[in-house]
């Protein structure tokens, strides 16, 4: 059935005014509930948590906040809230705040209807027309906001500024019969956030200079983070009181979760010819865990899901221009990608004083070392790797370099002996390609080296161990020797 393209048509097609959009999201809320529908699809994680919520929320017919650190899918999941919105709805043609033909508010719509009655031209218009989407920053105004008298429409058109038809609308007035969503609600400037006082307990907002209330329906939505640890401002208390509801989001609960929403997220897609290891995603994963529950790193400011994602895009991409150089196949990364794409890292977290003192890159090594000793643990706690530590304490080395040939790599890592043995256990066969069983060798040494079992130089030499009273005084050791290379 064709869509109505006047007002005429749209009344004996036997509509009617549309809902409030409050209203119309509940309703299509618990249709897809009723129907076993998927919620919100692609937010892992949250299913248990922060739905739930948010569906109370909508069921609530609340406007709301999410409270989260940086990086949890917070402005994802407000984006996600248009596939509540009906497929398509009409509106009157020309308009800038998209009237309800039924319901008109502005002036200039009001007139054309009043002029053209049912020939008055009609659209229709999506979800994502209904959206609108402002990420406040300091600088915003009550004009962008809001709206404002726009003087070079009133010299224009000949109007009166106390004209109607001289309003210039901000961006929730544009945002009627839809969603509007603001980003770092504490960023908006305090006088700013008053003004939106009217529309969250009202229903309506008045345009400086009018002597006019616009019923505005629109649901509002908004980000801020928990932690003022910027110094940037903060939700005044009579706005926060005025919002329905206050939802927590939260980093993945678990390595699995993790894992699922970096694979999820990250372009690692790059070809037939790839071949990513398990643990390799898991290591990656494991460094942004260890991260947040470090003390050298600043845990208001919170740990991006950003950092794996932008981690394992780099490891793949250093495994990929390895396998260039030396044409081989299939790309796989090793640990040692991991510890390439520490550029990906450093600007990810904010740092304690302690960490300041070490470095960035220091601290990310750290974060690796410490995530590869648990993945490690998990797939090779119990083998029997005396052979392979012996070999090391009994004088022998290995080099294993970062741009070598997988070729060259296999028939070093063949001379330890009964480190091709632990292989399988991380998925490799004898039968699989060179890139694979490196990968998966590399990796043995590595948990060695980060269990202490093994020593390895800053140049990828893998030797015996260094001996210390106990393993506390040799990490003290060595932070003070980080601490003193990175004061001078």
């Amino acid at each position: 059935m064709t869509a109505a393209r006047t007002f005429g048509e749209l009344k004996r097609e036997g509509s009617g005014a549309a809902q409030g959009v409050r209203d119309e999201m509940r309703r299509n809320l618990l249709r897809k509930m009723a129907a076993k529908e998927p919620l919100f699809p692609g937010l892992l994680g949250y299913q248990d948590t922060v739905v739930p919520r948010v569906v109370n929320a909508v069921l609530s017919r609340h406007h709301m906040i999410l409270l989260g650190l940086r990086g949890q899918a917070k402005s994802r999941l407000l984006r996600s809230l248009t596939t509540l919105l009906d497929p398509q709805v009409p509106a009157v043609a020309g308009c800038e705040i998209h009237d309800d033909p039924f319901h008109p508010l502005c002036r200039r719509c009001r007139d054309l209807m009043a002029e053209r009655g049912d020939d008055t031209p009609l659209i229709w218009i999506t979800p994502d027309e209904r959206y609108v989407e402002k990420l406040a920053t300091p600088d915003v105004t009550i004009a962008d906001i809001i709206g404002d008298v726009d003087p070079i429409r009133a010299a224009r058109s000949g109007q009166d500024l106390g004209s109607e038809l001289t309003m210039h609308y901000g961006l929730l007035p544009r945002a009627h019969r839809g969603i509007f969503a603001l980003n770092e609600l504490p960023d908006l400037a305090g006088r700013i956030q008053v003004g939106l006082f009217n529309i969250l307990q009202e229903g309506d907002v008045q345009i400086k200079g009018y002597p006019v209330r616009l019923p505005i329906d629109v649901c509002l939505v908004f980000t801020a983070n928990p932690e003022d640890y910027t110094a940037r401002g903060k939700i005044i208390t009579p706005l926060k009181d005025r919002i329905g509801s206050e939802i927590r989001t939260h980093y993945p609960a678990t390595l699995e979760q993790g894992v699922a929403i970096t694979q999820q997220e990250a372009w690692t897609e790059r070809g037939a010819t790839l071949r990513m290891p398990r643990f390799v995603r898991e290591v990656v994963e494991g460094v942004a865990f260890a991260a947040r529950r470090d003390k050298k790193i600043d845990r208001r400011s919170g740990v991006s899901q950003r950092l794996p994602i932008s981690a394992l895009e780099n490891a793949v991409s250093n495994a990929e221009r390895r396998a260039l150089l030396h044409g081989e196949s299939p790309v796989v990364p090793r640990v040692s990608d991991v510890y390439a794409s520490l550029p990906s890292l450093t600007g990810k977290f904010e740092l304690e004083y302690e960490g300041e003192l070490m470095g960035a890159e220091n601290v990310a090594r750290e974060l690796i070392r410490e995530s590869v000793g648990e993945v490690f643990s998990v797939y090779l706690g119990s083998a029997d790797l005396r052979p392979v530590a012996a070999f090391f304490e009994g004088g022998g080395s290995l080099r294993l370099r970062e741009e070598a040939a997988s070729e060259e790599q296999l028939g070093h890592l063949r001379r330890v002996p009964g480190l091709m043995e632990h292989v399988a256990a991380l998925g490799a066969a004898p039968s699989d390609p060179p890139p694979v069983l490196v990968a998966a060798a590399e990796f043995v040494l590595e948990g060695l080296y980060a269990q202490r079992k093994i020593g390895r130089s800053d140049e990828r030499v893998f030797q015996a161990p260094e001996r210390h009273a106990d393993d506390s005084d040799a990490e003290r050791l060595e932070r003070l020797r980080r601490m003193k290379k990175q004061v001078n």
